[in-house]
């Protein structure tokens, strides 16, 4: 409610647009809960824009649950721009899944990096050091706040292998910072905590549990499966190292996060915010290393919701060929 009446009030001094009698806008951009990098990557988006662009646009970004939580924000017109797994913005956009109707009124900006699956579980549970670990777990096993993609998505991977969120396991709906900590405590045996590597959890769990925790990988008949429910997934490796003490590569597999709008957002502000980022890739590269999977000739891969008009503006002067999925009636 706290948030909801914050939201509330900031909303009062949107202004129309930048191309509405010269007025400034201000946007908010949900993210996620700390501790992954969807938090990160807003806040530096949000300070290039405003750094760049006042002060016609100001952009400052706001933690959430995730994905799910995003989506709902748009619908009630508490935030114009939101970070999203891929499976959410198909979920959302095609009204399956979650999602009873169609949520029309979501575009895409731009891809951003790929959202890579850590299903994290001390190592005294694992047997074939697969996610098939987790039938038959009995244990508590954190799954994502309520609401937030991380459940959505996990619960997808999860019942697409047979598996389920609610028997196999015992499910606690934790933030990854949390998840963690309640793993170092001894109190779950594991959790998901998906994002671009390196995740700050999945470094503290390691750099804190060491030999005691491992990453559970996925083979190619699971990773099929997976792509069964919704082919936004695909195959992932996580190179050696890139947590203290993990000498060996980590075969998982990871979906498109992207940046999304509102459709009613103006096409010129649109237009401007995919410039600035695309003219200044080194400023957000240097804030998260998850960001320098992000270039032009990438930017409309793996997206299946449409493109914003200014977006698709920006990359057709860019050259880009954009097909007629991704552009809106």
């Amino acid at each position: 409610m706290r948030k909801t009446m914050m939201l509330c009030l900031l909303l009062v001094f949107v202004s129309l647009g930048c191309d509405d009698g010269g007025q400034s806008e201000s946007l908010i951009i949900a993210t996620a809960t700390p501790g992954g990098t969807y938090y990160p990557v807003g806040v530096g988006i949000g300070t290039l824009l405003t750094e760049k662009l006042q002060p016609d646009i100001h952009a400052s970004a706001i933690n959430s649950a995730g994905s799910g939580e995003n989506i709902q924000m748009m619908i009630n017109n508490e935030t114009k721009l939101a970070i999203l797994q891929g499976l959410f913005g198909a979920m959302a956009y095609s009204g399956t899944g979650r999602y009873d109707t169609p949520v029309t009124d979501i575009r895409s900006i731009t891809m951003l990096w790929q959202n890579v699956e850590h299903f994290l579980i001390r190592s005294s549970a694992v047997k074939t050091g697969t996610v098939a670990d987790l039938k038959s777990l009995g244990e508590r096993f954190s799954i994502g706040k309520r609401g937030s993609g991380t459940e959505g998505s996990t619960r997808t991977i999860l019942e697409a292998l047979s598996i389920s969120p609610d028997t196999d396991i015992q499910p606690e709906f934790l933030g990854y910072a949390p998840s963690v900590q309640a793993m170092m405590d001894g109190r779950i045996s594991g959790a998901t905590v998906p994002a671009g590597p390196p995740v700050a959890a999945a470094t503290q769990a390691y750099a804190q549990m060491g030999s005691d925790v491992a990453l559970l990988t996925f083979t190619d008949e699971q990773l099929a499966a997976v792509r069964t429910a919704y082919p936004v997934w695909s195959r992932y490796v996580i190179a050696s190292e890139t947590y203290p003490g993990q000498s060996d590569a980590v075969e998982t597999i990871a979906q498109p996060n992207f940046l999304s709008c509102r459709s009613d957002l103006s096409e010129e502000v649109v237009y401007r915010i995919t410039k600035t980022i695309y003219e200044n890739l080194p400023y957000l590269q240097n804030i998260h290393s998850a960001t320098k999977a992000m270039h032009l000739d990438k930017a409309i891969e793996g997206l299946v919701v449409p493109l914003h008009p200014g977006a698709l503006r920006y990359y057709r002067e860019r050259g880009i060929d954009v097909p007629d999925h991704l552009v809106a009636n």
